[in-house]
């Protein structure tokens, strides 16, 4: 396994522990904050992928 692969991985599960679940709720009524954090958890799951 390639090393930003490993990375992307930690990084993934740091985001598990830390950041909220925002996908239950309704994503357009988000605040631009949460869309950020939504938008920066799937970045780091399609990379770790």
């Amino acid at each position: 396994m390639s090393l930003r692969k490993r990375l992307f991985r930690l990084l993934a599960s740091i985001n598990r522990a830390l950041l909220p679940k925002l996908w239950s709720k309704d994503l357009l009524r988000l605040s631009p904050i949460q869309k950020a954090i939504v938008g920066y958890r799937y970045w780091v799951t399609r990379n770790a992928l």
